[in-house]
Order: C-alpha cells, then sequence, then structure tokens
C-alpha cells in the first residue's frame, strides 16, 4: 500500500513537472541566444547603419558570412530554430538596437514546418514583421531571402514555393525592398534539389551552398 502511494506521489510529480515546462512561454528556448548576443554587445557594439542578417539557423551557422561580403559591415543575429513569429518576438533584442540601414530576413521555413500553417499564414506572419521594422526603421531597406529547397522537407515544398510568391509580390509594391530568390540557383537544371549543397542532415547547408547564396545575395546589399 504504501509502496503503491509512493509510486502515485512520483508519478503526479513528474506529470506536474511536464506540465509546468510545457507551459512555459516559447520564447523560453531562445534565452541563451539573447544573451550571447546582450555579452556579445557589452563587449563591442555593432556600428549604426550596417546590413541586419536575422532569421534562423541558415543564418546562425553562416559564422563566417562577412568574410563573405568584404566591404560590408555585416551584423548576423540569426537565433536558430526561430520562427517569424520568434524574430517578431525578439525584435527588441535582434533588430531594433542596432538601428540597421538594411535588414535581410531569412525566416519562415520552421514556420512550415513546425506548425499547420498555410502560404498565407507566412505572408501574414511576414507582413506583421515587415510592418514593426517598417514603423521603427522607416529609411531601412528590408530584404528577404527566399525560403530554400531543403530536401529534408520535401513535402513542405508547395507550401514554401506559394509562401515565397506571396512574400515576393507584397514586397514588389513596397518601397525600399528586395525579394532575393535562393530557391532556382538551389536547383539543378532539371529543377530537382541538389544534395551537395547540404550538410548530413539535408536542412542545413554547406560551404558550397553559401557560395551560391553569396552569389545571389550580394548585388541586393546596400553600400
Amino acid at each position: 500500500m504504501i509502496r503503491s502511494v509512493r509510486f502515485l506521489a512520483i508519478f503526479l510529480l513528474c506529470h506536474v513537472l511536464v506540465l509546468s515546462s510545457c507551459s512555459q512561454a516559447p520564447g523560453k528556448r531562445y534565452e541563451k541566444s539573447m544573451a550571447a548576443f546582450k555579452k556579445a554587445d557589452k563587449e563591442s557594439f555593432p556600428p549604426a547603419n550596417a546590413i541586419l542578417f536575422v532569421g534562423s539557423s541558415s543564418f546562425t551557422i553562416w559564422k563566417d558570412v562577412a568574410d563573405y561580403f568584404p566591404g560590408y559591415t555585416i551584423i548576423n543575429r540569426g537565433f536558430g530554430g526561430s520562427k517569424l513569429t520568434d524574430v517578431i518576438e525578439y525584435a527588441d533584442d535582434v533588430i531594433f538596437p542596432y538601428k540597421p540601414k538594411q535588414v535581410v530576413i531569412y525566416c519562415g521555413e520552421n514556420d512550415v514546418a513546425g506548425d499547420p500553417v498555410t502560404a498565407d499564414d507566412i505572408l501574414q506572419r511576414f507582413t506583421t514583421l515587415f510592418q514593426m521594422i517598417r514603423k521603427r526603421l522607416p529609411d531601412a531597406s528590408i530584404a528577404f531571402v527566399s525560403m530554400k529547397p531543403s530536401p529534408s522537407r520535401e513535402k513542405f515544398l508547395p507550401v514554401l514555393i506559394d509562401g515565397n510568391t506571396k512574400i515576393r509580390d507584397f514586397l514588389a509594391a513596397q518601397p525600399k525592398t528586395a525579394y532575393i530568390d535562393v530557391y532556382q540557383p538551389m536547383l539543378d537544371a532539371n529543377g530537382q534539389m541538389r544534395p551537395e549543397l547540404f550538410q548530413e542532415d539535408m536542412l542545413h547547408m554547406n560551404p558550397k551552398g553559401y557560395a551560391i547564396w553569396k552569389e545571389v545575395i550580394q548585388p541586393y546589399l546596400l553600400k
């Protein structure tokens, strides 16, 4: 009897802990990333009027991004796993303190892979972020790097393609913007995905993939 009561107590405690963990604000997972950014800023705050790269892990792991674009001042504030909703939530940490002249965004893939969202949902999230930036940084240029064709996310490609198209069309009607298409350049001559551009997880790129991004992105960067 005592053993059964102890087991029940342990079971209930574990259940409470799991519920407590699940009920934490989603943004809690990025506290370490935000702390790392703040630490870096404290040691050497980036100059104003730079080019800010912000978004998910394709930017996060591009540690040597500045080496790809000599002559440009690049601030990288990508944080892995982030969705557009996360960039919106943390905009006061990863965008506005730097007063950039250009904001380059790569985000949306994780929204599609992690949530039951449509291309219209992606557009709505992006426009929310866009309007926040435009209001707070009215003189800044805003560029969106299209969601890439990741082999590990092949089943999501129709939504990614549609989301890219909707964001492209939205930006076409906005001043001081650019839509940067990396999707098509990452396909082969037959329109197929190229596994050789990716790491083993078939999600994150290797240097071959980033070499393509350099060639495509550089013409859109502001001097």
